[in-house]
């Protein structure tokens, strides 16, 4: 089967932030190879603004899952770690948003590759840069480090703060088991 190149933004606010985007790199490798973990950026929420910060960070890798199966195991992780029903941008556990898949465009009624709204979020374009800064947008023909540029007008962009802690591609892949589910 073919294999193919993927970009996914991960995000949580609510509960132990940390824990809950471990759990779920480690859910996501079992339908993906994962190649690179972006450093965890604390954010602002963006949309409503009466919640908790996020912890946000970008995954890439391989999968032969088509981009419909791979958001469908996507939002079966996310349930599977508390999310439930709300409103648009509101605080949740875990969000999990396809923002590449290949060279792919793609517009369905669930579904838009690439996600239609990264290149107005930084806390999706910084991770995503410090990555893959050379990887092409399909949709406008640019590099990520280019559409951070734009976002920014070559500055650092407001609410994005690098945390501390790490998730560690070792850990991901030999298995991360909670301390206290």
């Amino acid at each position: 089967m073919q294999r193919h190149c993927i970009y996914l933004a991960l995000g949580s606010n609510l509960g132990d932030r940390h824990n809950n985007l471990t759990i779920a790199l480690q859910q996501l490798s079992r339908i993906m190879d994962i190649t690179a973990l972006s450093s965890l950026y604390e954010t602002t929420p963006v949309g409503y603004l009466d919640q908790p910060d996020f912890l946000n960070m970008v995954c890439s890798g391989t999968t032969e899952l088509t981009p419909e199966e791979l958001l469908h195991q996507a939002k079966t992780i996310e349930k599977e770690l508390g999310r439930q029903p709300t409103f648009r941008n509101g605080p949740r556990p875990l969000d999990i948003d396809i923002l590449l898949y290949d060279d792919l465009r793609l517009q369905q009624e669930h579904l838009s590759i690439p996600h239609p709204r990264m290149r107005e979020r930084g806390f999706v374009l910084v991770p995503l840069a410090e990555i893959a800064p050379e990887q092409i947008d399909p949709e406008t023909g640019k590099t990520i480090r280019e559409l951070l540029h734009d976002l920014t007008a070559g500055g650092k962009p407001e609410g994005v703060r690098i945390y501390p802690k790490r998730i560690e591609l070792k850990t991901v892949k030999a298995g991360y088991k909670p301390q206290n589910p």
